[in-house]
């Protein structure tokens, strides 16, 4: 008896519950379809927002959602996060009245101090529709009402979108910039977008994007008091400026204390450590399209909007350095070997011997290349293979630095000094020649065996290549930047040997102050 009792109580309680979910249910949804209305009656004042309805708005912001997805930079983002979220406009509600979207509004007018037209931003439509809906007068129906409401909470949507990600992560992808981009670099996505929608304060979170490294912080300072660079007219030194802040907007910079950083327009490499030099040297990089600086920002033709690289221009990647390999062997490359060596040995029979070139056909050494008629040998027909032994002639000197990539580029000794005295050193095939290739292994390798047994094998008559690992690795970053500050605080420009300057600035137009 007493379970079954028990067992009825239980029923009765489930029971009651069921018909007391659907009360609790209505009036939960009851207090939401007038929340929105209650919270703009509050602010405004105006009898029109009292009766404003969740579910009737909702269908009015879904409508121009999908009507202006030309005014977004990122429509389906923007569209996906208010589906998700039943159409709510959470930036009008938590911040048109506590001051934030007029402090946002302030910060879009002043985009120009980034090089950035602050029309881009839709500050003007933005004011317009918050003093629309601010004005008892101008907001005559509930329907008006959620248009104004829904066309505001999409302007600042994809503006504070915008502002965000051209701040923190640059107007501009370098990877779709450029054909030879191989640097890790971070893009805005779905979840840096939605984060401006759950921001508590837009000014403290604008506040916190507002680029901080000094080097940005230099380039901006000079950009806004019309800094004229020697040698340059104002306006182009104003171009490589916006260029070179676009550069550094981008999230692509070493975060590493301790790395190798070659900057190709400087022809320079620097070994990195704690945010200062300890080693310096000129550096010989690939020919570039525009080593006659033939072209400036200033003054360019129309093929030079698009990337059309040179074919032995050093491509921007990062890496990281793992081995050396000491006395190297130089496995020809086939465009080197049918473009030079052929030509060199049908002139000369004696060319691959004195160069010691050994021939290849089928991974079998030729004993004899002489014997081969190389005026018969075309580039189409050519079925040889040529690498170079170690010694005196081998155009890698006598030691390289090997990272992976998908380019076949390293950092390499070089018997041809002479480069190294030219102000333009654009004259490489790609990789990247050294003028202090011992110092630089010196700096990786510490005085250590490993380094002692480099500098002996480089000293041997008769070398043999020779890899020895480096432990802890080291990472390598070859970037291009015409503009930084030096570590004197003085501003420094490099001419735009491969045209890269152009292709940004073209790319940007639209974006900057008229």
């Amino acid at each position: 008896m007493t379970t079954l009792r028990n067992a009825k109580k239980t029923v009765l309680a489930i029971l009651a519950l069921i018909f007391l979910l659907p009360v609790v249910f209505m009036q939960s949804c009851k207090k939401k379809r007038t929340e929105m209305g209650s919270i703009l009656y509050k602010h405004t004042h105006n009898a029109v927002y009292k009766n404003a309805d969740e579910k009737e708005f909702a269908a009015v912001f879904r409508k121009v959602l999908a009507t202006n997805g030309e005014q977004m930079a990122n429509p389906q983002i923007i569209r996906d996060y208010y589906k998700k979220t039943d159409y709510e406009p959470v930036l009008v509600l938590n911040h048109l009245w506590n001051g934030d979207i007029s402090s946002m509004l302030k910060d879009y007018r002043e985009a120009y101090r980034h090089g950035i037209n602050p029309a881009v931003f839709d500050p003007d439509q933005i004011d317009t529709l918050v003093s629309r809906i601010n004005n008892k007068k101008a907001v005559k129906t509930t329907r008006e009402a959620y248009y104004d409401i829904a066309k505001l909470e999409m302007l600042v949507a994809n503006s504070l979108i915008n502002y965000s990600s051209y701040l923190q992560y640059g107007i501009l992808s370098p990877r779709k910039l450029f054909s030879r981009y191989f640097i890790k670099t971070e893009r805005p996505d779905t979840t840096s977008m939605n984060k401006v929608f759950s921001v508590a304060s837009i000014r403290t979170y604008l506040d916190s994007i507002q680029p901080k490294d000094p080097q940005y912080l230099a380039l901006q300072k000079a950009y806004l008091e019309g800094f004229k660079a020697p040698k340059m007219s104002k306006e182009e030194t104003r171009r490589i400026l916006l260029v070179n802040m676009e550069r550094l907007r981008w999230k692509n910079k070493p975060d590493g204390d301790r790395y190798v950083y070659v900057n190709i327009p400087d022809f320079c490499l620097d070994v990195m450590d704690s945010g200062r030099s300890v080693l310096n040297m000129k550096v010989c990089v690939g020919q570039g399209r525009n080593d006659k600086y033939q072209n400036t920002l200033e003054h360019y033709d129309d093929t030079c909007k698009v990337d059309n690289p040179n074919p032995h221009e050093t491509p921007q990647l990062s890496s990281v350095i793992h081995s050396v390999q000491v006395n190297p062997i130089w496995n020809i490359p086939k465009s080197i070997a049918t473009k030079e060596i052929i030509v060199q040995a049908a002139e000369d029979p004696y060319y691959l011997a004195n160069k010691n070139i050994n021939v290849y056909k089928d991974g079998k050494l030729i004993p004899d290349p002489e014997d081969i008629d190389w005026s018969n040998v075309t580039k189409e027909n050519c079925p040889y293979e040529f690498k170079q032994a170690p010694g005196e002639e081998n155009a890698l000197g006598k030691i390289k630095f090997l990272f992976e990539n998908g380019s076949s580029i390293y950092l390499h000794d070089t018997p041809a000094k002479d480069a190294f005295g030219y102000k333009i050193r654009a004259v490489s095939h790609g990789c990247v020649r050294l003028e202090k290739p011992v110092d630089l292994a010196h700096n990786l390798f510490r005085d250590t065996v490993k380094y002692n047994l480099i500098a002996k094998d480089m000293q041997e008559d008769d070398p043999t290549p020779q890899d020895i690992a480096l432990r802890p690795r080291v990472p390598v970053y070859i970037t291009y930047v015409t503009c930084w500050m030096d570590q004197n605080g003085q501003l420094q420009f490099r001419q735009d040997v491969y045209g890269h300057d152009i292709i940004i600035y073209d790319h940007l137009k639209k974006f900057l102050p008229q």
